[in-house]
């Protein structure tokens, strides 16, 4: 017999759900605009201090994805840890000198948001009821809000 900790989740799920799929223009309308970040990516690589600017992109999605939650449900506190180590960020000269240790977390925060993004919306898409029987998108969405 299942316990109530997995019908709450359950039921929470169904609302997550819900939230993504009344919500799924708004997010689909943000991956367009954020695109892949491309050529933020090639600044980190070219060692521009413009690559600091993908952190508006990665607060951005995170803003979007919060207001999904159903009440009292938080984020993976892996993820809360990426995403604070990788914004609030502000360029000096000195972080030339340790360029990944001051530009990685950035990218990394981007990369673990962007993901969140994309299977809310497959998800959002491909779905009717939160399933029992999990797809690796569902899966990973459920981790990021604890739901799982």
């Amino acid at each position: 017999m299942l316990g109530t900790n997995w019908n709450k989740k359950q039921d929470l799920s169904e609302v997550l759900l819900k939230n993504i799929k009344d919500n799924l223009s708004k997010l689909e309308e943000l991956a367009k605009s954020i695109g892949e970040n491309d050529d933020l990516i090639y600044r980190f690589y070219h060692h521009s201090f413009k690559v600091y600017y993908i952190q508006s992109d990665t607060i951005k999605i995170v803003e979007a994805l919060k207001s999904l939650a159903p009440e009292g449900v938080v984020f993976n506190s892996w993820f809360e840890e990426i995403y604070k180590e990788g914004t609030g960020k502000t360029f000096e000269l000195e972080h030339n000198r340790a360029w990944l240790k001051h530009t990685r977390p950035m990218v990394e925060a981007f990369f673990h948001a962007n993901f969140f993004l994309k299977m809310a919306i497959a998800c959002g898409k491909e779905m009717d009821t939160a399933p029992n029987m999990l797809p690796s998108d569902w899966a990973a969405l459920l981790y990021f809000y604890q739901l799982r």
